[in-house]
């Protein structure tokens, strides 16, 4: 019996590795593995800003192939089924649960419909009622939740257009909700197959600089046009908590809504013609109109052109205003940025941004609050007399906190922080806000004095924190740092601030996230859920962060987890598989900082290879793999060289430690992981084998820049070059799983890439398997993919590790 079992398994390998294509069913991983993998998803918490109700939402673990299977136009960036008027990529959910924040058990809503497809949770302004869409075979209805009577009520038929953002605004008064519908005599979708041409389509440039990124699910001719401007177009209602419908605006093509704070004013973006075949929707024509809670125009307040011309760079926008949107603090007025460098960061300029306020009815010209020396990121609103300001430039990776004065022109602000954006160890943290007589968040201020709540990294490990800012003085004192070292505590926000209380989130490696009431005046902790730990098997699985350096002396860092009972003095030399994702950096400093911590809740996911510590392998995941370039020298002119230096110092630190066997290594990763992995494999014989996932392999298919890379493909094709590894596979020589989804989205990404790349390396005789997933994009999400993503690299692992 024995020598026939190993005969099947040769047999089975035989095939595995010479059948050019294979007619293979949906298999399922090894049992440690599927044990793990099939498990119930915990519910999403929600938590209203009084600390009144706890929210569950509850969802499948994955999707099924029938749920991806569906029908689906890709138009300007959108995915859309046009027979239910949705997003095909909606994550939904199903049940839903209901706790007073007072009591230690949720309850069940009632009255519910059958088959519930949940999503477009929006919470109302007096945080008592739950809006939500439920998408049936017809279409998308609207829904509401009573929290305190833990009761559903429909307010409407499959009426509702969601195919373009949330679909659901609510009133001021929190009695009414303002709803992008769909139009009655629709135009029907004309069919691909039905739609002959009357001529060529024809681009044509009128000799601009455009350095555009490689989008995906372009619109690609006018029947295209047509069907996007048919699917977005949508009229806008006013529905009550009785189901009573009124039209409040004619159809148009609604991109976004939002009433100002004190609910007398409502501000309406519209897309308008003509569209691009060469940008997203995000960049088409707009006009954003303000009018009053009848629906009577008060004033357009911004126009912008089509929007295919930008400047290079990540630091480059579009001219005219934007970041429009109401202030928080106040009850109607507006705020926007302008470029004063033209959007373009290549132009040497004292100022790059300015930063304006008007106040409606906008009879009067806009206040200029303050000019930038960078580009604009953000603005925390608190009242008349304070507000938080962040500029950012990605070159030197500066970000900068200001304190102004919204009340007058500021023209020496106050600097709160003034660092790098990748430095963790210096990350001020993150200032905690309330919500205001508006029902909009605004900082938190006390006797003058601000909160902040951060991670807490350091070079001695994670110590998240809380801190008390005093305005007058500039001075920051701690109110509270948490000091577990065998326990991570995510501070998530305050419950009361005089008296002490915030709410945490408490995990360790072997513990389930749950929520307690800490008191940091009294140190009391009070839990408040009781999720349990889906992945018992992985308790007694060793887990520890390791600290390496690389061979110029940079700091490096990953997580090393070992199989159950694995005897560390005996030391039984294992496969050892590594998991990764190259990160760009502009100093060592940042670069070599660890943020990883050894606490956190093990939660193996298709994402990692932590499944097969299960399978007796050791793990490496999350290694560190800085892209370093200081000064002039941008990180990518020495990408291979620094990838194979962070490879082999991951290997041999995991090796000095006598745990695994450096001839049985694999590296794999995702995306920007898959690539990273293909040039391993092509430059250095480090590995043993690799698996490289919804990967883009060949460069000059993204000219204009690609991840964290500015320059185009003519400027530097050297580099281009040298770091694609299509152009150097004749090199490549090592055993390689190849995996795409079939309908990946990201841009770069396209499936064509791994179909290319595993086509060169077939004709070069390399060793290589490819795998596409139906009806996947970048991520995957449907169960019977998933599992049998998981076969196919447990029989890799087992073929050339074992």
């Amino acid at each position: 019996m024995i020598k026939l079992n190993r005969l099947v398994l040769l047999i089975a390998l035989f095939f595995y590795s010479v059948i050019p294509q294979e007619n293979l069913l949906y298999q399922k991983p090894p049992k440690e593995i599927l044990e793990l993998a099939d498990f119930e998803r915990a519910p999403q918490i929600t938590i209203d800003s009084k600390k009144e109700y706890m929210i569950y939402t509850y969802r499948n673990t994955y999707k099924s192939l029938e749920e991806l299977n569906v029908t689906e136009l890709r138009l300007a960036g959108l995915r859309i089924n046009p027979q239910t008027n949705i997003s095909t990529g909606v994550n939904y959910f199903n049940n839903i649960k209901i706790r007073k924040f007072t009591e230690s058990e949720e309850r069940q809503v009632i009255n519910l419909p059958k088959n519930l497809l949940m999503t477009n949770f929006v919470l109302s302004p007096d945080e008592k009622k739950l809006a939500f869409t439920n998408t049936t075979q017809n279409g998308v209805e609207l829904w509401y939740i009573d929290l305190e009577k833990q009761t559903a009520f429909k307010l409407s038929d499959a009426i509702v257009n969601a195919n373009l953002s949330s679909p659901i605004t609510w009133f001021h008064d929190s009695k009414n909700l303002l709803v992008r519908t769909l139009l009655k005599n629709r135009k029907p979708i004309i069919d691909e197959k039905n739609d002959i041409p009357t001529g060529p389509i024809v681009s044509e440039s009128d000799g601009s600089v455009s350095q555009n990124r490689t989008f995906q699910d372009l619109l690609k001719n006018k029947r295209d046009e047509i069907n996007f401007e048919t699917l977005v177009n949508s009229e806008l209602h006013k529905i009550d908590l009785n189901g009573n419908s009124k039209k409040f605006k004619d159809a148009a093509l609604y991109a976004s809504e939002s009433f100002s704070p004190d609910g007398k004013y409502l501000l309406i973006t519209t897309i308008e013609k003509p569209f691009s075949y060469i940008v997203q929707w995000q960049r088409f024509p707009i006009t954003s109109t303000v009018y009053d809670v009848n629906g009577k125009q008060i004033k357009i307040v911004n126009q912008l052109p089509l929007n295919e011309i930008l400047p290079r760079g990540f630091m480059a926008v579009r001219q005219g205003k934007r970041y429009l949107s109401w202030r928080n603090d106040k009850g109607s007025e507006l705020f926007f940025t302008e470029a004063l460098d033209e959007g373009d960061p290549a132009k040497k300029v004292e100022f790059r941004d300015e930063l304006f306020t008007w106040e409606a009815p906008f009879n009067s010209p806009p206040n200029s609050i303050i000019k930038l020396k960078q580009r604009f990121r953000d603005i925390i609103w608190g009242n008349d007399n304070i507000a938080v300001l962040s500029e950012q430039w990605y070159d030197t990776r500066n970000t900068k906190s200001l304190i102004i004065n919204p009340s007058k022109y500021n023209e020496n602000p106050i600097v709160f922080i003034d660092r790098n954006s990748q430095d963790a160890y210096s990350d001020p943290g993150k200032f905690e806000l309330k919500r205001n007589e508006f029902g909009r968040n605004v900082l938190s201020i006390e006797d003058n004095s601000l909160f902040l709540i951060g991670d807490g990294y350091t070079k001695d490990g994670q110590f998240p924190f809380i801190d008390i800012y005093n305005i007058n003085t500039n001075q920051k004192n701690r109110l509270y740092t948490s000091e577990y070292t065998d326990k991570l505590e995510n501070i998530n926000s305050f419950i009361n601030i005089k008296n002490g209380e915030v709410l945490v989130l408490i995990q360790s490696s072997k513990e389930f996230p749950n929520y307690y009431i800490r008191n940091i005046k009294t140190g009391s902790l009070t839990k408040i859920t009781n999720f349990k730990n889906p992945f018992a098997s992985l308790e007694n699985v060793h887990k520890e962060v390791i600290k390496y350096k690389r061979g110029d002396g940079l700091e490096l860092s990953g997580t090393l987890y070992l199989p159950k009972d694995y005897d560390k003095v005996e030391k039984e030399k294992l496969p050892l598989l590594i998991w990764a994702y190259p990160q760009e950096y502009k100093d060592k400093n940042s670069a070599g900082q660890v943020t990883v911590n050894p606490n956190e809740f093990t939660y193996p996911n298709y994402g990692s290879f932590v499944y097969w510590v299960a399978r007796g392998y050791a793990i490496l995941d999350d290694a560190a793999f800085p892209i370093v370039g200081e000064g002039e020298e941008e990180p990518n002119d020495t990408f291979i060289e620094q990838l194979v230096d962070n490879a082999a110092s991951a290997i041999k630190a995991v090796d000095e430690l006598g745990y695994i066997d450096k001839s049985k290594v694999a590296i794999g990763g995702h995306s920007y992981g898959a690539f990273m992995t293909a040039n391993l494999l092509t430059h250095s014989n480090l590995f043993a084998c690799g698996v490289a996932r919804s990967g883009a392999y060949n460069r000059t298919l993204t000219p204009f820049g690609f991840q964290r890379e500015q320059r185009n493909y003519w400027e530097v094709p050297n580099v281009y070059n040298k770091m694609s590894p299509f152009m150097n596979a004749e090199k490549m020589k090592t055993p390689l799983l190849l995996v795409h989804g079939e309908a990946d989205n990201n841009p770069g990404t396209f499936t064509l890439q791994t179909e290319r790349y595993f086509g060169a390396l077939k004709g070069l005789g390399a060793p290589v398997r490819m795998v596409i997933l139906p009806k996947e994009s970048h991520g995957y999400s449907a169960k019977e993919n998933i599992f049998h993503l998981l076969w196919e690299q447990d029989s890799f692992f087992e073929k050339y590790l074992r």
